[in-house]
């Protein structure tokens, strides 16, 4: 069995300026902390970044999470749910230095599931005669374009057309992880996690514990090994 064991010095190689990022976790709980200050510390910039929310600016309050990496300027455009709390990223989208696209997070993490599981996208009554509706972008897939907030009248009913989401790279945390990866989360830290390791081209955990394959028992996996690329060991 190949290890795929990563020394957190070498997550650099798989990042680059301008890429895309998927992390899972809720307010920071299950958004990997080592990997975000690996991100950080790489250097690179313009990223846009999937998850549920955009955690806290201040440690103080709670866990960073990808409030890290605002904190620093180092994102381009977030997609999420939810940015309330994180004052650092409100005054970024109000003086226009990061590009927020917010989605309600049902609607989220279904973009996502429909990402990895190769959907066309997902129809939603959620946001249908909202702003959420009025946020349109044009969406180049397989060199067609789309509208992002098509609404669609189905047997009588209004739907806004959602379309998947996909991403160079998902970040996740594991309170255990054995050595093929597979995972076990605890409480929120599972939030989208498992949708994300179908949605990335590259997979990396950082796992709080790691144990010999067999500990695991199967229905205790929520993340199969098979998804997982790499595991970051604990320190």
């Amino acid at each position: 069995m190949k290890s795929k064991r990563l020394e957190i010095e070498k997550v650099a190689s798989f990042l680059r300026d301008g890429m895309t990022i998927m992390y899972g976790g809720f307010m920071g709980n299950g958004t990997p902390p080592r990997l975000m200050q690996a991100i950080l510390d790489s250097g690179v910039k313009d990223l846009t970044m999937i998850g549920d929310d955009t955690a806290f600016s201040d440690a103080t309050k709670g866990p960073e999470g990808v409030g890290l990496l605002i904190r620093h300027h180092r994102v381009k455009k977030m997609i999420t749910g939810h940015i309330g709390l994180n004052k650092e990223a409100q005054r970024q989208m109000i003086a226009g230095e990061m590009e927020i696209e917010l989605s309600p997070i049902g609607t989220i993490a279904e973009r996502i599931r429909a990402g990895g599981s190769g959907l066309g996208g997902v129809l939603t009554p959620t946001g249908v005669g909202t702003t959420v509706a009025e946020d349109k972008q044009d969406i180049s897939l397989n060199g067609k374009k789309y509208d992002t907030k098509q609404t669609l009248n189905i047997n009588g009913k209004d739907y806004l057309l959602e379309l998947p989401l996909v991403a160079d790279l998902a970040v996740l945390e594991a309170v255990k992880s054995d050595k093929m990866g597979n995972l076990v989360y605890y409480g929120s830290m599972r939030n989208h996690n498992p949708l994300m390791a179908l949605a990335a081209k590259t997979v990396i955990v950082e796992a709080h514990d790691v144990v010999e394959v067999g500990y695991i028992t199967p229905d205790e996996v929520m993340t199969p090994g098979i998804l997982v690329d790499y595991i970051v060991y604990p320190k």
